[in-house]
C-alpha cells in the first residue's frame, strides 16, 4: 500500500508543478470564467509541452529525451511568468475555495482510479498491446515519426498523438511505464472529472448566478459524463438475453423472458429484478453488428485508445466553444473582429490535436466549430472569413502529423444504397456497396440515447416556453449553446443510419463509426442533460411540466447511473486486494521466460533494433515482446496491421518468411532472410515453440550468439552477427 501512495504522490507532483506553470497562460484564457478555468492549466500544459516536443522532434531540431522536455518546460515557465507579471491582478481575484476544491476533486480522482486499476493492472487483452505498443517505441524514440513495433522498417501508421502525450508524461516523470501506463489512465480519469467540473460549475454560475446550484449542477454533469451509462441497464430486471440477440425490454412480460429463481425446497418462483443476469458490455455492443462506448467503460476496460486519450482534449475545446458563443454581441456580429481571429486560430489547432489523437475527433469539433460560427454570423463575409481562418489552421497545425500518415478510410460507405447505385459502385467520395444495409431498431436506438433525447426535448420546450416570456441575456445564449450541442449530437447518433467511413470490416462495416461519432455524442448531451436539469431546479419545479420532467428524469437516471457498479465490479471484484500498478506481473506468472527477456531487452539496448518473435493473430498474446519493448518485430498483429495498412498482404507476406526463420535448416536461406530484414535480435520462447513447431534452434547459434537465456531454460535471445 505505501509502495502505490508513493508512486501515485511522485506522479501527483510533476502534474500540479506542470499545471502551476501553465496557470498564468490559462487565466489569460479563461479570464471570464470564475475559476480562471485552472483544472485546465493542467491539460493546457501537457498539450503544449507534447506538442512541441512531437515537432521539434519531427524536425530533428530537438532529441525527444527527459532533459529536452524540461528544457522547453523552462522556456514556457519564463513566457508564463511573463505573462503573470502583467496579469497577476487577474489571479489574485480567483476564488481561493474553488480553485482549492478543484485541485482535491483532481488529487482523489486520481487516488481513485489508480486505486480501481491497482485491482487487476495487467497490460493484456483486448487493443492494449497495442497501446503500450506505441508508448513504449515513442519512449525508444529520438525523433519523429516513431517506428511502428509491429512493421520493422515503417514508422507508425496510426492516430498516435495521444500515446505521445502518454510517453511525455512518463519521460517527465522518469516512471517505468508498466506502471505509468495504469497512472495515464488514472490521469485521464482525474482529468475529465476536473475538467467536467469546471466547465459545467463556470457555465452554470455565469447563467444561474446561484452557487449552490452550480455545485450541484458540477456533480451531476461530472457523474454523467464519467460514471453514466444508459438504459441498457433496464435489463437488470430481466432475465437477459442471448449475446448480440437483443430482446425488447417490455417482453419481460412474457414468463418465458422474466427471471426464475428457486428456493431451498426448490420451489420455482419468478422475480422482476435479475442484477447477477446482466453483463455490461453488452450496453456497448447492443445494437447488433455496431460499437456504442461512453468514458465509463472506457476506464473500465483500460484500453488507452485515442478516443480516451482525446477526452481532456475535448472538453477543453467545448468550454473554448462556450466562451467564444457568449462573448458574441450585436456589436462584434456586424464586423470582423481580430480580436475573434484568435480564438478562432485556437479551435482550429484544438481540432488538429483532436485529429492526430482520434482521427475522426478532428471533423467532429472542426464541423461543430463551423456549426456556431455559421449560427453566430449566417451566411456572410465575416463567416467564409472565420471558417477560412478554421480550415487553414487545422490544416496547419496537422500538418506536422499528417506528413507521415497516410489515412487508410477509403471513402464514405452509403447505408442501405439503391439497387441501381450498387451499380454504379462509386460516385466521388460515396461508396455504394450491395448488401451492406444495416438499420437501427427505433427502440434500441431508444435504449442507448433515450435518456439524452429526453433531456433534449424538455430543455427545447423550457427555451419555447420562455421565448412567450421574451426573456433574454445570459440564460437565453447558454440555453442556445446546449441546444446546438443537443442538435448537434442528435446528427452525430443518426449519421450511422445512412452513411459510414468505409474500413476493412465487412460485417461491422458502420461499428467504427456510430463508435467514434456516439462517444462525443455521449459526452455533449450528457452536458446538455446536466445543465436541462439545472433549468428547471432553477424554476423551483413549480409548474406541472416541471413535476413531469423530474418524475421521468429521476426513473431514467437510476437506469443509467446503476451501469458503473456493475461494470467496475465486474472487471475490478470487490475492490479489497493489496493494490499495485506493475501491468506486467501477469507476464512472470503465463510467461515467465518473457518477461526475462523483455526485462534483458529494456536494460540492455536503448535504439530500436529489429528482433523478430512470433507472428500472431490480433487480440492473442503474440508479440508481447514487441509491445513491452518498443522494440519493431518484423510483423505484428495481422488484422490491425491490415487496418493500418489498407492490405492484408503487408503480414501475410511477410508470416511465411518468419516461419522460414525459425523452422529451415538451410542456413544460407535464413542468413538472407535476416539479413533483408536487418534483424538484431532473435526471440525464443513458448508462442515461437507453439506457432513454428518445427523450429530448429541450431541454425541460431551458427548465424549468430545466444546472449540470454531465461530463468527457466525456456527462453532465449539470440544477436545476429
Amino acid at each position: 500500500m505505501t509502495d502505490f501512495f508513493t508512486v501515485v504522490l511522485h506522479w501527483y507532483v510533476y502534474l500540479f508543478v506542470l499545471g502551476i506553470i501553465f496557470v498564468p497562460l490559462t487565466s489569460l484564457i479563461f479570464k471570464k470564467l470564475p475559476d480562471l478555468g485552472y483544472p485546465f492549466a493542467k491539460i493546457i500544459g501537457i498539450l503544449t509541452l507534447s506538442y512541441t516536443a512531437f515537432v521539434l522532434g519531427l524536425f530533428k531540431l530537438v532529441p525527444y529525451d527527459r532533459w529536452s522536455l524540461f528544457a522547453i518546460l523552462v522556456v514556457f515557465f519564463v513566457l508564463n511568468f511573463f505573462i503573470f507579471k502583467k496579469n497577476s491582478h487577474r489571479i489574485k481575484e480567483i476564488n481561493v475555495k474553488i480553485l482549492i476544491f478543484e485541485e482535491i476533486l483532481f488529487f482523489v480522482g486520481l487516488i481513485f482510479w489508480a486505486y480501481v486499476r491497482s485491482q487487476e493492472p495487467s497490460i493484456r487483452g483486448l487493443e492494449k498491446f497495442m497501446d503500450y505498443g506505441f508508448m513504449n517505441s515513442i519512449l525508444r524514440a529520438k525523433f519523429f515519426p516513431p517506428q511502428d513495433m509491429w512493421l520493422a522498417g515503417k514508422s507508425i501508421n496510426y492516430y498516435y498523438f495521444g500515446h505521445l502525450i502518454g510517453a511525455t508524461i512518463t519521460k517527465l516523470t522518469d516512471i517505468i511505464p508498466q506502471i505509468s501506463y495504469n497512472l495515464i489512465l488514472a490521469t485521464i480519469f482525474a482529468l475529465a472529472v476536473s475538467q467536467t467540473f469546471s466547465l459545467a460549475y463556470n457555465i452554470f454560475f455565469t447563467t444561474f448566478k446561484k452557487m449552490k446550484l452550480a455545485i450541484t449542477g458540477a456533480i451531476l454533469a461530472v457523474f454523467l459524463v464519467n460514471f453514466g451509462g444508459n438504459i441498457h441497464t433496464v435489463y437488470t430486471v430481466t432475465k437477459g438475453y442471448p449475446n448480440e440477440k437483443p430482446i425488447a425490454p417490455w417482453e419481460i412480460t412474457d414468463p418465458k423472458i422474466g427471471c426464475n429463481k428457486f428456493d431451498e425446497t426448490g420451489k420455482q418462483s419468478w422475480t422482476l429484478f435479475c442484477p447477477g443476469n446482466y453483463w455490461y458490455p453488452n450496453a456497448t455492443r447492443f445494437i447488433p453488428f455496431t460499437i456504442h462506448e461512453f468514458p465509463i467503460y472506457s476506464y473500465v476496460v483500460a484500453d488507452l485508445h485515442g478516443h480516451v486519450f482525446d477526452i481532456p482534449i475535448v472538453l477543453l475545446t467545448l468550454i473554448l466553444l462556450y466562451l467564444f458563443f457568449t462573448n458574441q454581441n450585436e456589436k462584434t456580429k456586424n464586423k470582423f473582429n481580430l480580436s475573434n481571429l484568435g480564438p478562432v486560430i485556437l479551435f482550429g489547432f484544438l481540432a488538429a490535436v483532436n485529429y492526430m489523437t482520434n482521427a475522426f475527433d478532428g471533423p467532429i469539433y472542426l464541423l461543430l466549430s463551423t456549426f456556431i460560427l455559421f449560427y453566430i454570423y449566417k451566411v456572410s463575409v465575416k463567416f467564409a472569413a472565420y471558417f477560412f481562418s478554421l480550415v487553414l489552421s487545422f490544416i496547419f497545425f496537422s500538418l506536422p502529423f499528417s506528413l507521415n500518415f497516410a489515412p487508410f478510410v477509403s471513402g464514405i460507405g452509403v447505408n442501405c444504397s439503391l439497387d441501381r447505385l450498387t451499380a454504379l459502385k462509386k460516385i466521388g467520395p460515396f461508396i455504394f456497396e450491395k448488401g451492406n444495409c444495416q438499420i437501427s431498431s427505433w427502440w434500441m436506438l431508444l435504449i442507448l440515447w433515450g435518456f439524452f433525447l429526453f433531456n433534449f426535448i424538455f430543455l427545447f420546450l423550457q427555451v419555447y416556453r420562455r421565448k412567450s416570456t421574451d426573456q433574454s441575456g445570459i440564460l437565453k445564449i447558454t440555453s442556445g449553446f446546449f441546444l446546438i450541442l443537443f442538435s448537434f449530437g442528435t446528427m452525430l447518433i443518426l449519421i450511422p443510419e445512412f452513411f459510414y467511413i468505409k474500413d476493412i470490416y465487412p460485417a461491422h462495416f458502420r461499428a467504427n463509426t456510430m463508435f467514434k461519432l456516439g462517444y462525443q455524442a455521449f459526452i455533449m448531451m450528457s452536458l446538455g442533460s446536466a445543465y436541462t436539469l439545472m433549468t428547471f431546479k432553477n424554476d423551483g419545479f413549480k409548474k406541472i411540466i416541471s413535476k413531469l420532467y423530474l418524475l421521468f428524469f429521476t426513473v431514467l437516471f437510476i437506469f443509467v447511473a446503476i451501469y458503473p457498479f456493475f461494470a467496475i465490479s465486474s472487471f475490478y471484484g470487490n475492490l479489497k486486494k493489496i493494490p499495485h500498478l506493475d501491468g506486467s506481473t501477469w507476464i512472470e506468472i503465463q510467461y515467465p521466460e518473457y518477461k526475462d527477456i523483455i526485462t534483458y531487452l529494456n536494460n540492455r539496448d536503448f535504439g530500436q533494433p529489429t528482433i523478430l518473435e512470433a507472428q500472431g493473430d490480433s487480440y492473442t498474446d503474440y508479440n508481447v515482446v514487441s509491445s513491452y519493448t518498443g522494440l519493431p518485430t518484423v510483423a505484428g498483429w495481422l488484422v490491425h496491421q491490415w487496418l493500418w495498412r489498407g492490405s492484408a498482404d503487408v503480414v501475410s507476406v511477410l508470416a511465411p518468411r518468419i516461419q522460414t526463420i525459425y523452422e529451415s535448416k538451410d542456413v544460407d536461406e535464413v542468413s538472407e532472410l535476416i539479413k533483408r530484414f536487418n534483424i538484431k535480435y532473435v526471440i525464443i520462447g513458448t508462442n515461437e515453440r507453439i506457432k513454428y513447431p518445427n523450429l530448429y534452434e541450431d541454425k541460431f547459434k551458427l548465424i549468430g550468439n545466444e546472449v540470454f537465456v531465461s530463468k527457466t531454460g525456456s527462453g532465449k535471445i539470440y544477436e545476429m552477427k
